[in-house]
């Protein structure tokens, strides 16, 4: 009777459990944890999560609208985001003059846009990158991408540092595990490794931004490495703007001979960070 008396007992435990809903263990919600991570389709946000995310999106929205309010009423017509290379030639013959007569405009409306486009992950800031390089050249365009990539990165990692963990978890979840166990094995020469991941295009620069603090990574080593990793890419991306006639598509600017200088430059940069492991291992 004893043994009926536990099997009863283990059975009326476990429909309590799932009744009462028990959360899963702290280990099973970590993000190292070996067990994949489950997808139930449902929204990964709070109410106060959204709340917050909605706040900054209508704050953004509302100066962004501030900004078209001040443009003049000329031939320069509405200003759309492009989304291919013939839209960049249409904006280039229609934004050119504007730059040159009305430059700080232009540059608060151009800055505006790419930091919000940043923030909330919305594809496009390539095309953004060779308006500039078209517009300004090279050394200016660079100057000004760099710039504004640099504070859209913060800005998003400050938004996913509130509210990130659980769109990040949805969305890529092993990929956050891989990024997690990396960063965990290169914790002293961390600025060398985020050099290179903003050099080379190993991951997106999307995740990179969201994921950096929910990792751990100080917004000080973050900041640094995206305004410095930057450069190379940018500066691949602003001096295309200056051939818009040569180019075809935007696949056209990272061919095979810039992946490879741009991985090149990336190994030089974490160098360190092997030599020192292998040094350990011996």
């Amino acid at each position: 009777m004893g043994w009926t008396r536990n099997l009863l007992g283990e059975g009326v435990s476990r429909q309590r459990d799932e009744e009462g809903g028990v959360a899963c263990s702290t280990e099973e919600d970590s993000p190292t944890t070996k067990k994949p991570a489950r997808i139930d389709g449902r929204f990964p946000l709070t109410r106060w999560e959204l709340a917050a995310a909605s706040s900054v999106f209508i704050l953004f929205s509302m100066g962004l609208f501030s900004i078209y309010l001040t443009l003049p009423e000329e031939e320069y017509g509405i200003f759309r985001l492009p989304r291919s290379i013939s839209d960049i030639r249409v904006l280039k013959d229609h934004l050119a003059d504007f730059a040159n007569n009305y430059q700080t405009k232009f540059m608060l409306g151009y800055c505006s846009i790419y930091i919000f486009m940043q923030t909330f992950m919305i594809p496009g800031t390539i095309f953004l990158s060779l308006l500039a390089g078209s517009i300004f050249g090279v050394v200016k365009g660079v100057l000004l991408v760099v710039f504004t990539a640099t504070l859209g990165a913060s800005s998003c990692y400050l938004l996913s540092k509130l509210i990130g963990r659980p769109i990040i978890s949805w969305l890529w979840p092993e990929k956050l595990r891989f990024f997690q166990a990396e960063i965990a094995k290169r914790r002293e020469k961390l600025l060398n490794y985020m050099l290179f991941l903003r050099i080379t295009p190993s991951l997106p620069n999307t995740f990179i931004n969201l994921a950096s603090p929910i990792v751990d990574i100080p917004f000080h080593i973050f900041f640094l490495a995206t305004s410095v990793g930057l450069f190379p890419s940018s500066y691949i991306t602003v001096r295309a703007g200056l051939a818009l006639g040569e180019l075809r598509s935007v696949r056209d600017l990272y061919d095979f001979k810039t992946l490879v200088v741009l991985f090149l430059i990336g190994s030089i940069i974490i160098l360190p960070t092997i030599l020192k492991r292998k040094r350990t291992y011996e």
